[in-house]
This record gives structure tokens, C-alpha cells and sequence, in this order.
């Protein structure tokens, strides 16, 4: 995979910068910028460079139909406001595009193409439309980690027609997730939540060799201790997961790493509850298991404080009801004060998990906070993503 930054003529190349920026929009207003923020030193970099940009991105599922929900208007605005620069929308059907007549005024320097989604081809991997797309620029770069997963044409395909690069962002990521699964300072600690287990058992397994601990939080862990024969009341829980326990703990025996899960929970007699402490064996049948006790916390800090690095994935509780964020807000605080020592190095993803630390203000308190959701799993799953495989295609 070689990288943008080392190119060095790109005056006046048009460049086909994919991105992603799939922000959430509410009534056409975006509600969160992170994604914008983080793709703005790429467009920086090539707009010193005198490089002509058309960018590529999509935002939401419109299933290959125009449908003016999921335009790209707002960020072109957004982008135009953040850049101090005139952007043009191209609304034109892709299909009928010409290079040559891309950028004939020569002060235009960013087009943004509508929503590429709009394009059946796009989600198929049509090889016809990516060698299309790949004929309106001289090079292209991804620097869209986070669709990285998808083999989509802009992803995937295209790059067997045009030279291409990793962008800023593409690379940050991987070396961020090197560090947690290849490049590894020991001890290592996983935290991961979610709802299901079932979908995270390929995550697991795949650390299992390489980690010192997985502590599991959140609803899967309701999983374990309604296997290990206690009550879980009301709680959330995955129905027939008892093999995905047994594989997870079997697992774990044929290496030195440590399953860890709740001692003890807060419960609330339903969401908008106080929260209540009860050890595992107190639990009621009208109770629902919403964060973790104060001695799973202490445990958890005690990990954390003898971990050099650690991956979080997944909130402890939830959160959305201050009574059962304190899980949550112990891991942060723990991982930030030894931030801040420089004795761990901490990665955090999920959007659950990103979403707290956005509430408590502390995003900039973690080494590295990924924002590409399915990607970012599918990376420590150990599955090679399209968009990254296909970088190595034009050598």
C-alpha cells in the first residue's frame, strides 16, 4: 500500500479522493461533524499541492435510486464553510461525465460528486462503472477506512484501472489497529460490550491468541452469567448462544488470556430506574442487569492498571441514564489518567462506545478513536477488507 504523501508531482492532477462521509443528518442538518473534522488535512495536503479534487462519498442507503433525503448538498456546504473555498455539487448523471469538462474554469479546484450511491453499479462492484469513474481522474486515493469493508466500486474495483494511494486518514487507522494486532505492547486488555455475542465470537476468538484479557461488559455478558446458572431477570439476552460461551472459554484455555466478565451488577427495575447493587446471586425476576458493580470495577481498573495497551469496544451499562453510566465512566477515567502518563496505549471504536465519550468530553484523551464501525470490526476479526486489498492491486 503505498501512501499519497509520498507523491510528489501532483500539480494540477486531478485527484479522485473517496471519503467517507456518511455523517447523520437530522431535517438536512448535520448532528455530527467527527468524520468532516478528521478528512480535512487530505483535502489540505492536495489543495497545497495545487491538485485538482473530485470527491467521492455517499450518505446513507438510498439502494441505487436518487432520492433527495440522502443528497450530499449539506456537506458540500459544510466542506465549503470549513475550507474557505467555492465547491461544485456535480448533480450530472456520472455516466455522461467527461474529464476534460470537469474543470473548465481553472480556479474551480473541489468537485463533489452527488451521492454515488444513487448508482446501482455502486453497491454491485460493477467493473464497467469504476473503470468509468477511474477515467474522470489521473490517480485515486481512499481515504475512506470506514467503507473499507465494502466491495464497492469506489472502493474496490476502480483501482484496477487508475494508480492509487492511501490517504491520511486509511493510514492512521491501520496503524492504530496494528498496534492492538500485530505490532502489540504487552500486556494487552480487551473491553468489549454490544448486545449479541454471536456477533462478536469471530472478534473474540481472533484476540484470544494475542490478548492477556477480555473482559466482557455490557449485554453479552448477561450471555455468561445466565450460563454459569444465575439469574438475569428481565435482562438483555441472546437466545441459543451456549456453544458461542463454550468456544469462547474453550478457546481461551489453549492460550494464556484471561475471560473476565461481572462479579457483580447495578439493576433497575426497568430503564429510567435508581440503580441498585446485588451480587449475581441476589438478582430478582423483575430485575434488569444495566451496568456493572463496584467490584468489577475495581477488578477492571486493577487490569487496566497493569495493561500497556487496550481496546475498548462496547459501553459498560447504559449509559443514556446517568444511574448506570459509573461503569463506563471508571474504564474512561482509569484509561485517561494512564494516558496521560504515557503508560498505555488506548484504542477506543464502536459507536456505542464513542457516543459516551463524546458525552463526558473526553475524545481527545484517547491515543486513537475510530469511526468506522463495521470496518474497524471486521479488521480485528482478522478479515482482509476490499478497499485495503485492493490498494495493493497497482504497483
Amino acid at each position: 500500500m503505498i501512501s499519497i504523501r509520498d507523491q510528489e508531482n501532483l500539480n494540477q492532477k486531478i485527484v479522485l479522493l473517496r471519503l467517507d462521509l456518511n455523517v447523520p443528518l437530522k431535517d438536512g442538518i448535520i448532528t455530527d461533524e467527527t468524520r468532516i473534522d478528521k478528512i480535512l488535512p487530505i483535502i489540505d495536503f492536495l489543495i497545497k499541492k495545487k491538485s485538482k479534487i473530485i470527491i467521492i462519498s455517499h450518505v446513507g442507503r438510498p439502494k441505487g435510486k436518487i432520492n433527495k433525503i440522502f443528497s450530499l448538498y449539506p456537506i458540500c456546504q459544510n466542506l465549503e464553510k470549513k475550507l474557505k473555498l467555492k465547491i461544485r455539487l456535480i448533480k450530472d448523471d456520472i455516466f455522461k461525465l467527461k474529464k476534460e469538462n470537469l474543470f473548465k474554469n481553472t480556479d474551480d479546484q473541489i468537485a463533489f460528486l452527488e451521492n454515488v450511491r444513487f448508482y446501482k453499479e455502486e453497491e454491485n462492484n460493477d467493473i464497467s462503472f469504476a473503470k468509468h469513474l477511474a477515467g474522470l481522474g489521473d490517480l485515486y486515493v481512499n481515504d475512506a477506512f470506514s467503507c473499507s469493508h465494502r466491495a464497492h466500486a469506489s472502493v474496490d474495483k476502480i483501482t484496477g484501472f487508475i494508480p492509487s494511494f492511501a490517504g491520511f486518514q486509511m493510514e492512521t487507522e491501520i496503524n492504530a489497529l496494528k498496534k492492538i494486532t500485530s505490532e502489540i505492547k504487552k500486556p494487552i486488555t480487551c473491553i468489549i460490550g454490544g448486545s449479541k455475542i454471536s456477533t462478536k465470537i469471530g472478534i473474540i476468538k481472533n484476540l484470544i491468541p494475542k490478548f492477556d484479557n477480555i473482559i466482557i461488559v455490557g449485554g453479552m455478558a448477561n450471555n455468561i452469567i445466565s450460563y454459569n446458572g444465575n439469574n438475569i431477570g428481565k435482562s438483555i439476552k441472546e437466545e441459543d448462544c451456549q456453544t458461542v460461551i463454550e468456544e469462547i472459554f474453550e478457546t481461551s484455555k489453549n492460550y494464556s488470556c484471561s475471560i473476565i466478565f461481572p462479579e457483580d451488577v447495578l439493576i433497575g427495575k426497568n430503564m429510567n430506574d435508581k440503580s441498585q447493587v446485588k451480587e449475581l446471586n441476589e438478582i430478582k425476576d423483575d430485575d434488569f442487569i444495566l451496568d456493572i458493580g463496584p467490584k468489577t470495577i475495581k477488578k477492571i481498573k486493577d487490569i487496566i492498571e497493569l495493561s500497556s495497551t487496550i481496546l475498548w469496544n462496547g459501553p459498560a451499562g447504559y449509559f443514556e441514564n446517568p444511574n448506570f453510566a459509573n461503569g463506563s465512566h471508571e474504564i474512561a477515567k482509569m484509561i485517561i489518567k494512564k494516558n496521560k502518563n504515557k503508560s498505555i496505549y488506548s484504542v477506543v471504536g464502536g459507536g456505542d462506545t464513542i457516543a459516551f465519550i463524546n458525552q463526558i468530553k473526553a475524545l481527545k484523551n484517547f491515543d486513537f478513536v475510530s469511526t468506522a464501525g463495521g470496518a474497524f470490526l471486521e479488521y480485528l476479526e482478522g478479515k482482509e477488507l476490499p478497499g485495503i486489498k485492493s490498494l495493493k492491486l497497482y504497483v
